[in-house]
């Protein structure tokens, strides 16, 4: 306790407050900061690869080599709505999901 009554520890505390207190901006500041870092290394290059994988599967044509996303490569034979035949080796055929392809590459 001290002569007036109040503790050392009161004392710096009410000092340490004083000094700490600012216009607010910084802390809005920062978080538009924190946002933009996310958009551009985590949402924006997702939303890309969205959109390249979309256009991936709607140009699917019968006779693309593929990739599906579990390894398998082979050639469409067919494409239904929400499946693709695949044909892996010579008279045998698989059914997968369209949005299982990964990659493909366009018969010449």
């Amino acid at each position: 306790m001290n002569l007036f009554g109040v503790s050392e520890a009161f004392a710096m505390a009410g000092g340490a407050g004083a000094q700490g207190q600012g216009s607010g901006y910084e802390g809005i500041l920062m978080l538009v900061i924190m946002f933009a870092i996310f958009y551009f290394l985590l949402i924006r290059p997702q939303q890309k690869r969205a959109k390249q994988h979309k256009q991936l599967i709607e140009s699917l044509k019968a006779g693309d080599q593929v990739v599906t996303a579990g390894g398998v490569h082979g050639r469409v034979a067919s494409i239904q709505e929400g499946v693709v035949t695949l044909e892996v080796a010579t008279g045998v055929k698989i059914r997968v999901n369209r949005a299982s392809i990964v990659s493909s590459k366009q018969e010449q």
